[in-house]
Order: C-alpha cells, then structure tokens, then sequence
C-alpha cells in the first residue's frame, strides 16, 4: 500500500505548483471522518471546500453515479435527457420565489461566469458591482469580480467593467450602481471574506437598489446553498428575491456540478447559442444531484445545519482565549477570527486530527459535512482550545 510519503513524492513530481499543498495524502472517507496513506484519522471540517455536505462514502450517492454510469454518463444539452428534465425539475421546486429556469454547468466560477454573461445580455449594460473581500472564482470573469489583489495582479489586466464596494455598507452601494450597471453581485455570507454575514437591510437594500436603477441581482449561493447554512438558500434567512443565483459545491454529493438560477425576464433574453457547456448537465451529474437532494431533504440536513452550528457556534465563544477576536457564521459555515494570522493554529490542527480551511490571513473556517454529530463537533471545539492554548 502506498504511504504518505510516496504518494506526496509522486505527486509533487508531475502537479502543476499552482495548490499550496498540506503534506498528507487523503485516501478514504466516511461521513464526516477522513484517512490518510499511513492511517491515520481526521476529523473533516474542510469538506473539500464545503463539498462534501452528505459526509462522505454515501452508498446512496456511490449507487446512483453506478447506475447511471452503466446507463448513460454524457449527452449534450442539444438533445433531451431524463435525469437532466427531473433535475431542473427540482432546481426550481426548491428555488426562491420567481428563480423559475436554469442553465447547468460544472462549477462555481462557470456558474458565476454563465450569471454575469446572461445579466449583461438581459440588461444590455456592461457594469457589475461587487463587494470587497468577495470571492467569486478563478478564471478571468470571476476572478473580475473577486476582490483579493493577491488573487487579481498577476493576470491584469481583468476583464472591464467591475467595481468594488465595502461589503455590509448600503450608502457606498448606492454610489456605485449607475444606468451602466448591468448586476450586482454578492455573497450572504461572505466565505474566503472571513466568514461575514451580511445585514437584512444591506441586502433588501441592494435588491431595491437594483429596482430602482434597472440592474440585476445577482447572489453566490456556491458556499452557502443546500442547506449550509440552516436553509436551503441563505437568501431565505432575509426573505430575499435575486434575479440570478449560483450554484455548485455540495450539489451533487461532491460530483462537479453548478447552476446558475434565474427569472423568467432574464430566461426570455436567452436565444440558442448565447452560452454554452459541453459538459454542463450531463446524466451523470444530474443523478448524482437528484440524490443528493433526496438525502438533504429525507434527513431534513438543512435544519440540521441549523441546530448543530447553533451549537458548535456557542461551543466556540465558551472559549476563553485573548487569541479570538470573533466566532461568527450561520448554520454550519462558523469562522473564528483570531488577533494573529491562522496559518499556524490549521497546522496544529490538522495535526491533532482536524482538518480546516483560513478564510483571509486571520480567519479559521469550518465547513463540516452536515452529517457530523455533537461529539465531533465537541472534539473540534476542544482541539481549538488546546492548540490556542499551545
């Protein structure tokens, strides 16, 4: 069987550099527990960016890509597909009011791309307003909208149009959006931000804003949909209606997958041909999501989240340490703030057996699978403790 060591050696020989890498090699999963090459257990807080919200070794899922694969694994949206009618089927029976069509993709940035390219085609409009600290993807339209310089320099120039405002603060959105703006785009939750939830009023203010200027809103929903955060969609939590929504992560049981939710108003100004996906939509994907869905909604996981990141959330702020600065999130998507960088406290971690993820230089982000039960979550909370302590 192949260890740690050689798996890493192997892999660091042929990769591309471009991951910051953990030196373990994770081989195996169950729930919300993870393996590495030489054995050893961990507890996963990071759920592969917040993938991961069924845990993970789901004979259910596992059976579905089987029978699906043994079926039908790829067929273009050009032609009609049963497992592709029922998804959006679905899609739109869980959507937020007037969210009534979707175009399926792959991933997050391609559904934050596919949103921004259809809101500039509705409105005619090449301006897009985002917040700062928001992250949005990757690649060159995202990553437009995504804030972080570290992320945005070495690829400028970006594609034109994007501006950004502080996030939480309506009077500075209210400046930006012009009769040029096109969207506005947000986060509820503002994940690789640090973990910030926005206010009710900043976001049914930036919904009204949008009215009044003509402009879409647009919200990421690619960390924070499915149940992350204690709801299905955190645009519920503020009873808030978007033009345009994105999602991916977790929505396929860890299969990629992303969508891009939208009106009715924006669907009519799609003509064939507009975008496209080769592989967005394929069967293989779709059975994986349909059951995916099933599961969150047979162990009502939505809910779930909610109680145990109430939970987990007070279990945090018992902590007595001088290192926090704030233990703040929504549901199972907790951040904890310290008052020194964070780098060093996930090493510690992962050390003593629990994965996490920063979220900015400060910021320790637990994104566990919604499966994970109060004992786990006791031990992450004392393992915190102890490492803060050290």
């Amino acid at each position: 069987m192949s260890s740690n060591t050689s798996i890493i050696e192997l892999e660091s020989r042929y990769t591309s550099g471009a991951y910051p890498k953990r030196e373990i090699a994770i081989v195996r999963g169950q729930g919300a527990r993870l393996w590495d090459a030489d054995g050893r257990e961990y507890i996963d807080c990071a759920s592969g960016h917040g993938v991961a919200l069924l845990g993970h070794g789901r004979p259910e899922v596992a059976e579905a890509i089987a029978e699906q694969a043994r079926r039908l694994i790829t067929c273009p949206e050009v032609f009609y597909n049963d497992q592709r009618a029922r998804l959006l089927e679905r899609l739109i029976s869980l959507a937020p009011e007037g969210l009534t069509r979707a175009f399926l993709c792959n991933s997050g940035a391609e559904a934050i791309e596919g949103a921004i390219k259809f809101a500039r085609l509705a409105t005619g409009r090449p301006g897009i307003v985002a917040a700062m600290r928001g992250f949005h993807g990757r690649t060159l339209g995202a990553l437009s909208a995504t804030w972080e310089r570290k992320y945005r320099q070495p690829f400028e120039p970006l594609v034109p149009g994007f501006t950004h405002i502080p996030y939480d603060n309506l009077d500075r959105l209210a400046q930006a959006v012009t009769e040029e703006t096109a969207a506005v785009l947000l986060e509820v939750v503002q994940g690789e931000g640090g973990v910030r939830p926005g206010s009710r009023e900043f976001l049914q203010g930036a919904r009204e804003l949008c009215d009044r200027a003509g402009a879409l809103l647009i919200i990421d929903e690619v960390q924070t949909g499915f149940g992350r955060t204690g709801r299905w969609f955190a645009v519920e939590h503020h009873d808030l209606r978007p033009d345009l929504m994105a999602l991916a992560k977790g929505m396929a049981g860890g299969v990629p997958m992303g969508a891009v939710l939208m009106t009715e108003a924006v669907a009519e100004k799609i003509q064939p041909g507009a975008h496209g996906s080769t592989f967005g939509g394929n069967p293989l994907a779709c059975a994986a999501a349909l059951v995916t869905i099933d599961v969150l909604e047979r162990e009502d996981l939505p809910r779930q989240a909610a109680e145990k990141g109430e939970y987990f959330i007070g279990r945090l702020r018992r902590i007595e340490s001088p290192k926090i600065r704030e233990v703040r999130g929504l549901g199972l998507m907790v951040g904890v703030e310290l008052r020194e960088r964070s780098t060093p406290y996930l090493r510690r971690l992962m050390d003593r057996g629990v994965l996490a993820l920063p979220a900015g230089p400060t910021v320790i982000r637990f994104l566990p699978p919604l499966v994970i039960n109060r004992e786990d979550l006791d031990q992450v909370t004392e393992t915190l403790a102890s490492v803060l302590e050290g």
